[in-house]
């Protein structure tokens, strides 16, 4: 098992750590009453081992579909009504069991029903084990945009546990991949090295992911000026999700699309070099994450203008100079011309 701490929770990572979520529960929790939030897909492959493992307590369930626009205002208010029905308190215990769409529905949800509700992370992708299940960013998306709903908001604790990952698709399994060759490109070499030559990864390689994402939200937990690393190839990225409508691309494939763009502009204002494009480009076509022809960044101008790291008429937009480092430009629409 590997440990970290937070600010104010514990993150563990524990291969079959389902076995031991009770343990981790009542180390916390002294009620007997916990609901989950899940996705149709989670609950049908997971939902009678969660349940066995947590015999001694009394457990409700509320399924989402699957799939990124369950982000949304109507998901988030059904959800909230089928609590109440199944009679949640403010002092009820709240499960996010899924990928980082639940995590992000359900962590809002806690932040904002009763004014807050006590909640813990329990990731089953790769994508929210090594991202979105970390740092206490929740919220929804709106049409306008992704994640422009949201807050700041911590659980109780988070249980990562690798085996999960035996049931991940291939396509899922490299949208998490997208995510951990971001943090090694901003923030760990040797992660980054260890990418290129491998397909897979172990609970090693989760946990260096993790401990770029850590470093950062511990330095900087509010996106002042450190934490904006992580987002790397995610302006572009997120516009690439939005403008497909959520339908098209993972949110690893898009940020995968949306780094390349970002090295392009980094070697456009010289603070990137074209070997690394050109190194990072064949990885993600190798991993299947980007496809020729690539995504042109002017197709997507108008979508990035609602990101939410946009400041006035500013953009701070992260490049990558060299890998394990990463650089914030203040950039106007102009500049993407």
């Amino acid at each position: 098992m590997t440990f970290f701490r937070m600010q104010d929770y514990e993150i563990y990572i524990e291969e079959n750590g389902l076995v031991n979520l009770y343990k981790h529960i009542k180390a916390i929790y002294h009620l007997d009453r916990v609901f989950v939030v899940t996705d149709q897909n989670v609950y049908n492959l997971y939902h009678e081992a969660l349940e066995r493992n947590l015999l001694e307590l009394k457990v409700s369930f509320v399924v989402v579909e699957p799939g990124e626009k369950s982000k949304s205002l109507k998901t988030y208010q059904e959800v909230i009504s089928k609590l109440i029905k199944l009679g949640i308190k403010r002092n009820h215990l709240l499960i996010a069991f899924g990928g980082g769409v639940v995590g992000d529905l359900t962590g809002f949800v806690a932040a904002t029903l009763y004014r807050r509700l006590p909640y813990i992370q329990v990731p089953t992708t790769l994508l929210s084990m090594v991202d979105s299940s970390i740092g206490g960013k929740v919220g929804i998306d709106l049409p306008e945009g992704k994640n422009l709903i949201g807050s700041f908001y911590d659980p109780e604790l988070v249980l990562i546990d690798p085996s999960f990952l035996k049931t991940l698709s291939r396509r899922e399994y490299a949208n998490g991949l997208a995510e951990m060759i971001k943090a090694g490109l901003i923030g760990d070499k040797k992660l980054y090295q260890h990418l290129l030559d491998h397909e897979d990864v172990t609970e090693a390689e989760i946990t260096m992911a993790i401990q770029v994402k850590r470093d950062v939200v511990l330095l900087d937990p509010y996106d002042k000026v450190e934490r904006m690393y992580l987002n790397f190839g995610h302006t572009f990225g997120h516009a690439i999700e939005k403008k497909h409508n959520y339908e098209t691309y993972l949110h690893g494939e898009a940020v995968a699309y949306g780094m390349l763009i970002a090295l392009q502009i980094g070697i456009k204002y010289n603070e990137s070099k074209q070997e690394l494009y050109d190194e990072v480009k064949k990885l993600l076509l190798e991993r299947g994450l980007v496809k020729e022809p690539l995504l042109k960044m002017e197709d997507y101008i108008k979508e990035i203008i609602t990101d939410k790291k946009f400041f006035d008429n500013e953009l701070h937009f992260i490049v990558v100079p060299k890998v394990g480092t990463a650089k914030i430009l203040r950039l106007k629409e102009s500049d993407f011309q």
